[in-house]
């Protein structure tokens, strides 16, 4: 990564490098980027996990699989298109024919007494045991009927809860992530201030555009974009500030303003 060219622009009187932060500071916010890093991967692939697979193809995630997710297919139910994208991978080939057939054939309480029931109790019951307000509740006749009714997508409440947990979550997220990456020397500073602020407008549009998405389905295309603004600026600013934390050179405005060049430990 090439130095950042010098510009004109004096430092902020409160500005601090990452080379003028005491070593203990600097091995902190390491720390915190990394674990911060590992946790946004595993969040990707849960996402990728959760929302794949909606369209009938398991390897992409694409604009069906966000329409399909918030809005619902239209024309299958819940658990079918679950079982067909998702949560293919969980049942042996006979036992998913199974289920589909019983939901297309009316899903009566007989057929799940004597051939549903020891499937989801075998392979589901793990997760969905109606312990993880998360997860639909497949526990008993009465709970898996509710996802045998047509797809409408994601309830609304489900969305409010889900909302608030996303907001809080990764406001935090991005605060701390922006707080470290403004020790980090970028210009013009318009730049710099335009990629911590980028995240928290994402947040707020993807977030809305759940709600947008059941109405107008297009609105999966803000979903995608947002998310997708969400994690550029995240790896920008990880990459930035892991960079000038121990690998660049100190600023030479940073390095006059202090009356010559300062030792990378700081």
């Amino acid at each position: 990564m090439k130095e950042t060219i010098v510009s004109d622009v004096p430092l902020h009187r409160l500005y601090r490098h990452y080379s003028e932060l005491p070593y203990s500071m600097r091995v902190l916010y390491t720390a915190v980027l990394l674990v911060l890093g590992m946790a946004y991967m595993f969040a990707l692939i849960y996402l990728f996990y959760t929302y794949s697979g909606k369209d009938g193809n398991p390897l992409t995630l694409s604009y069906d699989d966000i329409v399909i997710a918030y809005s619902g297919s239209g024309k299958a139910s819940r658990l079918e298109s679950a079982l067909r994208g998702p949560m293919s991978v969980m049942l042996p080939r006979d036992e998913l024919n199974t289920v589909i057939v019983w939901v297309q054939e009316g899903a009566d309480r007989a057929g799940f007494e004597s051939e549903i029931r020891p499937v989801l109790d075998r392979r589901c019951m793990t997760c969905h045991d109606g312990s993880n307000p998360h997860l639909a509740n497949l526990n008993g006749y009465d709970n898996v009927q509710k996802v045998t009714e047509r797809d409408t997508g994601t309830g609304v409440f489900t969305l409010v809860r889900v909302s608030h947990i996303h907001l809080f979550g990764l406001s935090f997220i991005f605060f701390i992530m922006g707080l470290i990456y403004s020790h980090a020397y970028v210009r013009p500073v318009w730049f710099k201030c335009t990629v911590v602020a980028l995240p928290f407008v994402s947040i707020t549009l993807d977030v809305s555009s759940w709600y947008f998405t059941k109405l107008y389905h297009p609105f999966a295309w803000v979903v995608m974009i947002s998310g997708a603004v969400m994690g550029l600026c995240f790896a920008f600013m990880w990459v930035v500030s892991m960079y000038q934390l121990w690998f660049s050179r100190t600023p030479s405005q940073v390095a006059l303003r202090n009356g010559g060049d300062i030792p990378l430990v700081g």
